[in-house]
C-alpha cells in the first residue's frame, strides 16, 4: 500500500466527528532569530570588614560610593545603575572549641547596564581600580528585543503553515483556513556560542557572542475535501 493510500485510509477510519465539529490539522511551528547583543548587564560590589557592624558598613558604603562616582565619570546613566544587595554578617572564629564573633563583614553590590559594548572592558578595569572587589556575573542582552521577537513570530507562523501544507498534501486533502492560533510560552534570549574575544584599547578581552530569540506557535487548519 502506498504512503498516500495509507494516509487516506487512516483519515477514513477516524471516528466520526460530533455534529458541528470540524476536523483540523494541528501543528506547531518555531521561529528563531540570532542577533549580536547591544548591551551588557554586570553585577559587582565591594566587601569590607571591621571590628564593629557600624565600622564595616561605613567602610563598604564609602567604597561603594567611590565605585558609583567612577561609573558616573564613565558616562553610565543614573537609571542604568541600581543597588542590588546590601549585606552585613558577623565574622566568627573558633578558639579552643569555642566560637566567638571577631568582627563584621559588610557588602554593597550594584547592577550596571553598559549600553556601549566597546567600553565594557575599560569599564570593568576602571571599577576594579576604584575598589570593586567582587564580581557576580556578566550577561549580554538586547536593549529592545521586540523587533526580533516579531521576526521570530513571523518565522514560527510560516513554519507551522509549511508543516500543515505538507501534511495536507501527503494526505490528499485541501488545506483550509486557520481556525486557531496561539503563541506558546516563549523563551528568554539565550546566549549562543561565543565568538573570538575582542578587547578595546584599555580593557579586558570581551566575547559578546550572539543571542537567540525564539517563538513557538500552535495552529489549527480546517481540513478541506480530499483531492
Amino acid at each position: 500500500m502506498s504512503v498516500r493510500a495509507a494516509l487516506i485510509l487512516s483519515l477514513a477510519l477516524l471516528p466520526a466527528a460530533p455534529l458541528g465539529a470540524e476536523r483540523v490539522i494541528a501543528v506547531t511551528g518555531r521561529g528563531e532569530v540570532t542577533v549580536p547583543p547591544d548591551m551588557a548587564v554586570i553585577r559587582l560590589g565591594v566587601v569590607k570588614e571591621g571590628e564593629s557592624a557600624a565600622t564595616a558598613m561605613a567602610a563598604a558604603n564609602d567604597a561603594a560610593a567611590g565605585v558609583l562616582d567612577r561609573l558616573a565619570a564613565l558616562d553610565i546613566a543614573a537609571q542604568d545603575i541600581q543597588t542590588s544587595a546590601l549585606r552585613l554578617a558577623p565574622v566568627r572564629s573558633e578558639t579552643n572549641g569555642a566560637r566567638r564573633v571577631t568582627g563584621y563583614r559588610a557588602s554593597n553590590e550594584v547592577t550596571v547596564q553598559v549600553r556601549d559594548l566597546d567600553t565594557l572592558g575599560a569599564t570593568l578595569d576602571a571599577v576594579v581600580a576604584e575598589g570593586a572587589d567582587t564580581f557576580d556575573g556578566l550577561r549580554f542582552t538586547l536593549a529592545d528585543p521586540a523587533p526580533f521577537l516579531e521576526e521570530a513570530r513571523r518565522g514560527a507562523v510560516a513554519d507551522a503553515t509549511d508543516r500543515a501544507a505538507t501534511l495536507a498534501e501527503a494526505a490528499g486533502v485541501a488545506l483550509g483556513p486557520v481556525g486557531h492560533i496561539a503563541e506558546e510560552n516563549g523563551r528568554s534570549p539565550r546566549p549562543m556560542m561565543m565568538e573570538a574575544a575582542r578587547a578595546d584599547a584599555a580593557g579586558a578581552p570581551i566575547a559578546p557572542g550572539e543571542i537567540e530569540m525564539s517563538v513557538t506557535v500552535s495552529m489549527e487548519f480546517a481540513i478541506g475535501a480530499a483531492e
